[in-house]
């Protein structure tokens, strides 16, 4: 295999650390500076422009498209830009994180742009990035700035691109970086990190005692953080708390050995967000308490009943406000207190054709599901979010 082997990403946990980094390693650098189009005039793009040598400010705004992705990628390629910086959300940094490895690889392009179903897009092992990204996340909880994973808006969908060489090289997290982030998306960052390492926790039934008291860990520290960013605020201390532990949930300890499409409600959460136009956690919110309830009924397609149990005594154990033993009833009570939104409603006939969007990216053959049938799509979705009712029509 050509190319070198992609390194993890190095975090830098402050504005300070970032600057001493900046005075030895890109003194003199080209610096493009990709920037979310509502947050040019921010401290914290002021303060990458103040300590790398920027000389191009690139405003982006919106969700980006596969056009738009490859339009970036051709001026990175054709410019004097040495490194790249992104400010943004986790939309901004995936069209930084794509844009940069198609600009060190125009054979990206038709991994993006093949014809299929899939919802799945591998890029190639041995593709690596020309010019070395440095992410800067203002919000919380997709942790894009050390993923190996991508989302592409695409005439056939939403689609998951995944690849080794996608992961920035540099993030920095400071909140300075999401200052004036509001505190119900910082609450909905938490449950995104909490989703995803309880997800994979309980998606793949293999005890394994030490990646198994991790993840506990780590999804009881993301539960406290929660319950003191709704009662106390965001403050500097817990965003940069979540940051560093939303990050700690990409790590490869996680999924070490464990089904890679284990977090099953992803799948179904992308579809229902991008057809109803809700907030990726909005769907997340209203799955989750169907999910676990088949998944403690013994749907183990969706995961381990066992396991789930044990997470959510933990998770229990640790919150500050009593929750119910029940983890369906458990978790539909933390949201409540969370005030996370997880009532989002839809027709019948909008529910049957995301089910079989979803069966179609993800399933009937394809391996995300986990056997799943398009009854079995139709009946979760059904059960989580119900029909408007008169007032809503």
């Amino acid at each position: 295999m050509t190319g070198r082997w992609p390194q993890p990403t190095r975090v830098l946990p402050s504005a300070a650390e970032f600057t001493t980094w900046a005075a030895r390693h890109a003194s003199g650098t080209r610096t493009v500076l990709l920037v979310d189009a509502h947050l040019t005039d921010s401290a914290i793009a002021a303060l990458v422009v103040r300590a790398l040598p920027v000389h191009e400010v690139v405003p982006l705004d919106g969700p980006g498209t596969l056009e738009s992705v490859v339009a970036l990628a051709d001026r990175l390629r054709h410019g004097p830009a040495r490194l790249v910086a992104a400010v943004g959300g986790g939309s901004l940094l995936d069209q930084a994180k794509l844009a940069t490895a198609l600009a060190g690889d125009p054979g990206v392009l038709p991994r993006l742009t093949a014809p299929q179903r899939s919802g799945l897009v591998l890029l190639p092992g041995e593709n690596t990035r020309p010019l070395p990204l440095l992410a800067v996340p203002t919000t919380l909880g997709t942790g894009a700035e050390v993923s190996r994973v991508a989302c592409l808006n695409t005439a056939q969908g939403k689609r998951l691109v995944v690849g080794r060489s996608l992961a920035p090289e540099l993030a920095l997290h400071d909140p300075l970086a999401t200052t004036g982030l509001p505190a119900e998306l910082a609450v909905e960052g938490v449950l995104e990190a909490l989703f995803r390492v309880a997800g994979v926790h309980v998606g793949d039934p293999q005890d394994r005692p030490v990646e198994d008291a991790l993840a506990c860990t780590l999804a009881t520290q993301l539960l406290g953080l929660g319950y003191r960013a709704v009662e106390d605020g965001p403050g500097e201390q817990v965003r940069g708390a979540v940051a560093r532990l939303s990050a700690l949930t990409h790590g490869d300890w996680l999924q070490l050995d464990r089904d890679p499409y284990a977090l099953r409600g992803w799948y179904l959460a992308n579809e229902l967000s991008t057809a109803l136009g809700i907030r990726k956690m909005t769907a997340v919110a209203a799955l989750l308490p169907t999910l676990f309830r088949r998944t403690t009924a013994g749907d183990g397609r969706l995961g381990s009943a066992e396991r789930l149990e044990r997470l959510w005594n933990e998770l229990r154990s640790a919150a500050p406000r009593p929750l119910p033993a029940d983890p369906s009833a458990g978790i539909a009570a933390l949201l409540e207190h969370w005030g996370v939104d997880h009532r989002p409603t839809a027709h019948p006939a909008d529910l049957d054709a995301i089910a079989r969007r979803t069966v179609r990216a993800w399933g009937a053959g394809l391996p995300a599901l986990g056997g799943l049938t398009l009854g079995d799509v139709r009946e979760i979705l059904g059960d989580a979010v119900p029909a408007p009712g008169p007032a809503a029509r």
